[in-house]
Parts: structure tokens; C-alpha cells; sequence
């Protein structure tokens, strides 16, 4: 009996030395209570070198509007037709020449660009779209991937949802978000079990975010390269249940 015993306090050790895991998310918001607060923090993302711009011109006069609609300048490797913003924050526009856009708001760029076709056509109206707005999620969930974001706007939450959401490993409490403004690297880290989170700066991601979710230490240990410490365990545990076996 007492071989019983210990045995079985030998099989509960085993699988009961992960840590326990706080799985739910804004965990701090009390049961059948109703948060509300202003939004105060969706940013205004601004033009970048790399991104690929979609841009249409429309006037009084549609037949002079074509020389500033002929076809996209730029075609990356998906096979996308865009204005592609240079390193230096340029692109070239057709007749206009080359324009800065990079560090400007959309709104911005369009009265910039509304204004140098003022020289050309009358009443121009300018409609710019960002066709390689993305985020990338990596680390501790389901489908880690970048992804394209039509709407240009997307917060943590959601680009967790299209990662298919955290493995049980994740640590909700430590999620990283990477990201590169004016030649300067961010790195801040955001606990998603407080409702706190909904008012970060980085709730709402930017182009090119970065999100890791970093693993648990049990999850660490069972990556590690100490696979040999992990080994003896399972053939302790086998041998111990052999034991058990021909014992009983």
C-alpha cells in the first residue's frame, strides 16, 4: 500500500509542476459590470518609406485628369501596383515630379499633393489608400503570420484574433509590441489581463507593428536544448510504472 502511494505521489508531482496560466483577458474587469471610457489613444498613422500608396486624381475636367492616372509606378513582388514611397520619403508622381510623403498623415499627404496639382487642374480632389498596411504576430499563437490590414487600422486584440489567438503557453500578462518610428525602435510590453490595456498607445497598432508573445517557463523548458534532463524524467516515469506494474 504505502509503494501504492508513493507511486501515485510520483505520477501527481509529474503533472502538476507547470505553472498555473491566467487565460482570460481584462481579467480585472468585475463580473456583470459595464466599463466605459473616451477613446483617447487610436494614433494617426503616418506615410513611411517602403509603403505602397494607391492614388487617384479626379477634377472638373476628366479628360486632363488621365495624364495623372496612368497606370501605378511601382510593382513589388505580390504584384501590387502602387506608388512605392522611397528610402529617402519620395515618390515620383506623374508631371508633378517627385514629392515628399513620408512623416505625413494621409490628410496631410492629400493637401500636399492637392496642392501641387492646383498648377495643373482645377478643383483636383486627391483619394490616397496605404495597400501594404501590415502587422506581424509571432511567438505563443495558433497561426503566426504577417498580415495585410485593408482598413489601415487594427488593434492588438484583433491582430491576435487573425493569429488565431494565444496558445495556452502565451503570457497574456508580457505581450511585446515592436515598433519603428522616424528611424527610432520602440519595444513595450502590455499585460492584456488588465483593462488598463485599452487606453495604451499601443493598443491600436501601427505599420509594421511587431506583437511577440513570449512562452511560459514551462513552455521554455520544454524547448530547451536541455532535452537529456528531459529524457531521464520520461524514463524515470517509464520505468517507474514498469515497476508498478509487475509489483501489482
Amino acid at each position: 500500500m504505502n509503494l501504492r502511494l508513493f507511486f501515485f505521489a510520483v505520477l501527481l508531482t509529474f503533472s502538476s509542476c507547470g505553472p498555473t496560466r491566467n487565460l482570460a483577458y481584462f481579467s480585472d474587469l468585475k463580473e456583470q459590470a459595464t466599463y466605459s471610457e473616451e477613446i483617447k489613444n487610436v494614433t494617426v498613422s503616418k506615410i513611411q518609406p517602403n509603403d505602397l500608396l494607391s492614388i487617384t486624381v479626379s477634377s472638373e475636367s476628366p479628360e486632363s485628369d488621365i495624364q495623372f492616372n496612368r497606370g501605378m509606378l511601382a510593382v513589388n513582388e505580390s504584384k501590387l501596383e502602387g506608388y512605392l514611397v522611397s528610402e529617402d520619403g519620395f515618390i515620383d508622381f506623374p508631371v508633378v515630379g517627385r514629392v515628399k510623403l513620408a512623416g505625413l498623415t494621409k490628410q496631410e499627404a492629400r493637401e500636399t499633393l492637392t496642392t501641387e496639382l492646383r498648377k495643373y487642374l482645377k478643383a483636383p480632389v486627391v483619394s490616397i489608400r496605404n495597400m501594404n498596411f501590415k502587422v506581424t504576430v509571432i511567438g505563443e499563437v495558433n497561426r503566426p503570420s504577417t498580415f495585410t490590414v485593408p482598413a489601415e487600422k487594427i488593434s492588438i486584440l484583433e491582430a491576435l484574433g487573425m493569429a488565431g489567438d494565444m496558445t495556452p503557453f502565451g503570457k497574456r500578462e508580457n505581450v511585446i509590441v515592436m515598433r519603428e518610428e522616424a528611424g527610432t525602435r520602440t519595444i513595450t510590453r502590455l499585460d492584456l489581463n488588465k483593462k488598463e490595456v485599452l487606453s495604451s498607445p499601443y493598443f491600436y497598432l501601427q505599420q509594421n507593428d511587431v506583437v511577440y508573445v513570449e512562452p511560459d517557463k514551462m513552455k521554455q523548458v520544454q524547448a530547451s536544448t536541455n532535452t537529456r534532463t528531459l529524457a531521464v524524467i520520461t524514463s524515470l516515469t517509464s520505468l517507474a510504472i514498469v515497476i508498478a506494474t509487475r509489483l501489482f
